[in-house]
């Protein structure tokens, strides 16, 4: 392994197998700071037989029991929250490295929501969903019967670069909380986080198997999803790779959870406040570059209000500072990637080509390395177009004009995604809007922080099931119908 010194940092290049460091035995990875465009980390992936290995060993810790106790689950869950708490600073450090995080994201989101996660879901390891069923007095017939909820087993937990942390902790939370094993498979892009977090897993006490990472591609990811012994898959990512997932999964019936893409849009009501919805309606989009699968892209003013819409978007766009994550003031790092800085590139491009107008941003910052975009807002476009139609997955955002709050309401459901939503203006009028929208989540008025105990996740092409609350929880559970005579 080569390795770029980086502040404050112990990487770990190692698998975390059957509870033990492994050194991977499949092609080299390489993992590169995009601020940058240095290598931060060289090192092999899992190969076939690791993939095997990890799986295995998951299996043989759950049917073993030794993750059957709720208090053994719920004081281990407490634990790895307290150690994250307390390494909160070289995870950081860790995540702004290898996904150019912003810095001022890492307390919110990238950190606050795993270890809410880790001490939301370890409150209920303990909890018995079992209810008892009123007898059945059928003539001939008569009996009792129970309902258990069981552990589904072992679940390969399958996570997407831009948050890698984040979607750890809300995986294997409820997984482990209701009794499973897992076997964790972050994105090749930003794996090195979350083989930190295995040291966290060493020391909080975690069975050997119960917790396992490796590494790995297309290949590796394929294998996992196929596998006969892997009883659910959770997968966050794009909407292409989640159908290929649900595909592979089909091949031995396997369950799936999929938090998949979002095309989300913004209704900024006649009524709204300009003054003080512009910026929450920008900054939403534009943090983590627009890396963020619920990044409300597609903004929908009334038509009298659009140019004074642009001409306030055009005062404010020069505020927002685009550069080194490292910066508390930054509000867009880097793009992951310069392959993905050229996609992105790509559909603006196009779209400018077909007749859209860039009215605020644009272009690159004048930096001298890394893959930066500046904040764009494009204008003269349509909801059929494909830059309205497509995740870019970037800083980018176009504004749509609306003639009543029916034609806004049409738009925002005309998409083949449906995860969020966002309305800006009076209460009363935004609640009668929202219960309109055919998505999984709006936010009014710029909503408030994360909560553990709401459900999230998307209609349509935007995912199957849901993560956060106890609707999570229930993912990895299975119910038993249990009945016996009274005769």
């Amino acid at each position: 392994m080569s390795a770029a010194a980086a502040p404050n940092i112990d990487w770990n290049t190692n698998l975390f197998i059957g509870g033990r460091m492994v050194a991977g035995a499949g092609a080299p990875l390489t993992v590169t700071n995009p601020a940058t465009g240095q290598d931060i980390a060289t090192f092999d992936q899992a190969s076939p037989a690791q993939v095997d290995d990890a799986i295995s060993a998951a299996k043989t810790a759950f049917e073993s029991g030794v993750w059957s106790d709720g208090e053994t689950r719920r004081d281990i869950l407490l634990r790895l929250a307290d150690l994250l708490e307390e390494h909160r600073e070289e995870f950081g450090a860790a995540i702004i490295e290898e996904v150019g995080t912003p810095a001022n994201l890492i307390a919110p989101l990238q950190l606050g929501v795993p270890l809410a996660a880790l001490r939301y879901y370890a409150d209920m390891a303990t909890l018995d969903h079992t209810r008892q069923l009123a007898p059945d007095t059928q003539p001939g017939a008569p009996s009792e019967s129970l309902v258990r909820q069981v552990p589904a087993g072992v679940v390969a937990a399958i996570t997407a670069y831009n948050y890698p942390i984040l979607m750890l902790g809300l995986k294997i939370a409820p997984a482990l909380a209701s009794g499973c094993t897992v076997v964790v498979l972050p994105s090749p892009q930003t794996p090195l986080s979350t083989l930190l977090f295995a040291k966290l897993l060493a020391k909080a006490g975690v069975p050997d198997g119960v917790v396992n990472i490796i590494v790995g591609g297309v290949d590796v990811g394929t294998a996992l999803s196929e596998h006969p012994d892997i009883d659910k898959i959770s997968f966050t990512g794009s909407v292409p790779v989640g159908s290929a997932v649900m595909q592979q999964a089909a091949k031995t019936i396997t369950g799936v959870v999929l938090e998949l893409g979002g095309k989300s849009a913004t209704i900024v009501l006649p009524d709204a406040d300009l003054s003080t919805a512009l910026a929450p309606i920008h900054l939403r989009y534009l943090r983590n570059a627009g890396q963020g699968c619920a990044s409300p892209t597609r903004i929908l003013v009334q038509r009298d209000q659009l140019d004074d819409f642009i001409a306030r978007s055009q005062a404010f766009f020069p505020t927002v500072k685009t550069g080194d994550p490292r910066d508390i003031h930054t509000i867009c790092g880097p793009l992951i990637s310069e392959d993905h800085l050229l996609r992105v590139e790509g559909y603006v491009e196009r779209a400018v080509a077909a007749g859209a107008h860039i009215v605020a941003g644009g272009g690159r910052p004048d930096l001298p390395h890394g893959w930066y975009m500046n904040p764009t807002l494009i204008t003269g476009v349509n909801n059929s177009d494909e830059i309205c139609r497509e995740e870019l997955f970037g800083p980018v955002g176009v504004v749509m004009p609306f003639d009543t709050i029916e034609e806004a309401i049409s738009i925002t459901n005309d998409s083949h995604l449906g995860l969020a939503a966002a309305i800006f203006g009076p209460l009363d009028h935004a609640l009668e809007t929202a219960e309109k929208l055919r998505v999984g989540s709006v936010y009014i008025n710029g909503g408030g922080a994360t909560r553990m105990d709401a459900p999230m996740g998307g209609f349509k092409q935007s995912g199957i099931g849901r993560e956060y609350g106890i609707e999570a929880l229930r993912e990895y559970l299975e119910p038993q119908h249990i009945q016996w005579s009274i005769a």
